[in-house]
């Protein structure tokens, strides 16, 4: 709103910089622009205040889909006035001379036409999905061409941006939706949920096998073992037998050669015993066994032990 100070006659208007402010007497265009500052006579001029500044318009508004379902449709439209001269000639911006208020509310009159444009694109676009397409892709499809079609030059104005904020059903179909969804999320979640066992189970069985093939080949080998190792005892027993063998045929054969030469010393010492005379065995007879008799402190000898002795040296 402009800042207007009266005085007797006359009137001051400071403007601000995204205010056009447009000044006319008598069918003359005095003042044109943004930011102005000046003294006008409020019996003879015609003061408009256009906004230049960027203005955000919220809209709501139902419609309905091609299953004649009633959706809620919330969108955003940004836009500004670019061209102040047209927008004045088309939409009353006068201001009051003394107070600078509006006379009309021109804000209003831009949205209701700005609604009613947006709202006729936004239905020619959800007439033609069904509800589960309007909630899943409506939003920007609407976008789209709401912001493809929506103009406002006719009006001075530039549409700056459109945001379609959300496509909503109504209360009891949300609800049902949201019943139905959540049903298929649970069964969602129930079928993660038995896959992941399943595959735990598949995984465990997995070990289990891996686990019995290990102990299958374990006792294949323990089986080998048990064998190579029988056959090693084996091996070793002959070994030890036929080593046992050798050497008591060794010593069988040492035994028989020794009793073999024993045989053949006492051979010929019997040889040489039978050329000696019988009279020179017993002399020798009598000293191997004194040689081997035990010491003999005192001997006592009587006639009958001597004379055969005598009779046989004299023979």
């Amino acid at each position: 709103m402009a800042d207007i100070s009266g005085y007797p006659g006359l009137r001051h208007l400071r403007g601000a910089p995204t205010v056009h402010v447009r000044h006319v007497r008598r069918g003359e265009v005095l003042h044109d622009g943004t930011g102005l500052s000046f003294w006008f006579r409020p019996s003879t001029a015609v003061l408009s205040e256009v906004p230049v500044d960027d203005r955000e318009l919220p809209m709501l508004f139902h419609a309905r889909t091609r299953d004649s379902q009633d959706v809620t449709v919330q969108l955003t439209v940004t836009y500004r006035c670019a061209d102040p001269e047209t927008a004045t000639s088309r939409i009353d911006f006068s201001i009051d001379p003394d107070t600078g208020i509006w006379r009309q509310d021109p804000l209003s009159q831009i949205a209701n036409t700005l609604t009613e444009n947006a709202q006729q694109h936004a239905l020619e676009v959800l007439a033609t999905l069904d509800l589960e397409t309007a909630i899943r892709t409506g939003v920007d499809k609407v976008e789209e061409a709401t912001t493809r079609k929506l103009t406002a030059g006719h009006i001075g104005l530039e549409i700056i941006d459109i945001r379609v904020v959300a496509i909503r059903p109504d209360a009891e179909m949300e609800k049902a939706l949201q019943t139905t969804i959540r049903e298929k999320v649970q069964q969602e979640a129930d079928r993660a949920t038995f896959e992941r066992r399943a595959l735990a189970v598949e995984r465990e069985r997995a070990i289990s096998e891996n686990e019995l093939q290990n102990q299958i080949e374990l006792a294949k080998r323990e089986e080998l073992l048990v064998v190579q190792r029988g056959a090693n005892a084996l091996e070793k027993a002959e070994y030890q037998a036929r080593a046992s063998r050798i050497a008591d045929n060794a010593k069988a054969e040492g035994i028989r050669k020794l009793a073999e030469a024993e045989a053949a010393g006492e051979k010929a010492r019997l040889d040489v015993y039978r050329e000696i005379p019988q009279k020179m065995l017993y002399a020798l007879a009598a000293k191997e066994l004194a040689g081997n008799l035990p010491e003999i402190g005192s001997i006592t000898l009587t006639p009958d032990m001597i004379a055969p002795i005598l009779q046989r040296l004299t023979r």
